[in-house]
C-alpha cells in the first residue's frame, strides 16, 4: 500500500527544513515513503496554528512526528518543526497527540534514541521521557567523529 503522496510532501517540506546536513540525521523521500507503506507506521502532522492536519493534501505542515508500533511499544523515529516556527510550543503539541493516538494503539510505552547533545532533548525531557540507556559512540558524524546515542523511554 502506497502512502498518500502529499503526506510525503509534507514531511519532506518541513524534514529538509528542519534537519541540519551535519549530522547526516534526515531520511530521505524514499525512507519516508518505505517506512509509511508499513501499516505499523504512523505520522501526525500539525499547522503553523496548532491545529492537527487531517488531510494533507491541502496547506502547509509546520511540523511532524513519525512513529513505529509494535505489540504495546511505539518508537519514535523522527520529529521535526520547521526552523520558522519553532519555540511556539508545536513540539510539545506533537508530542502530546503522539501520547493520545499511541494510547489509542494500545502502546504502554514509547522509545525513542537521540545522538548525544541534540538539542530536542529538552523537548523529550520537558514532555516527560526519560534516559534509560546509552550506546558509546553509536553515530557516525559526517566528519567522521563518533557521538554517543541516549536512548529515552515514556510510559503511557
Amino acid at each position: 500500500m502506497n502512502p498518500c503522496p502529499h503526506l510525503v510532501d509534507r514531511i519532506m517540506e518541513v524534514m529538509e527544513a528542519a534537519f541540519d546536513p551535519a549530522f547526516g540525521e534526515a531520511w530521505n523521500r524514499r525512507q519516508v515513503s518505505d517506512a509509511l507503506t508499513m501499516p505499523s507506521t504512523h505520522a501526525i502532522l500539525i499547522d503553523n496554528e496548532g491545529a492537527l492536519i487531517e488531510t494533507p493534501e491541502t496547506g502547509a505542515a509546520a511540523g511532524f512526528v513519525m512513529t513505529r508500533h509494535a505489540a504495546d511499544e511505539e518508537e519514535l523515529l523522527l520529529i521535526a518543526v520547521h526552523p520558522s516556527s519553532r519555540r511556539s510550543g508545536l513540539g510539545e503539541k506533537l508530542v502530546n497527540a503522539l501520547f493520545e493516538a499511541a494510547k489509542a494503539r494500545g502502546t504502554k510505552r514509547i522509545f525513542l534514541e537521540m545522538r548525544r547533545e541534540n538539542p530536542a532533548e529538552h523537548l523529550y525531557r520537558k514532555t516527560g521521557f526519560k534516559p534509560i540507556g546509552k550506546r558509546p559512540n553509536y553515530y557516525l558524524m559526517i566528519d567522521g567523529s563518533r557521538v554517543d546515542a541516549i536512548t529515552f523511554g515514556h510510559s503511557l
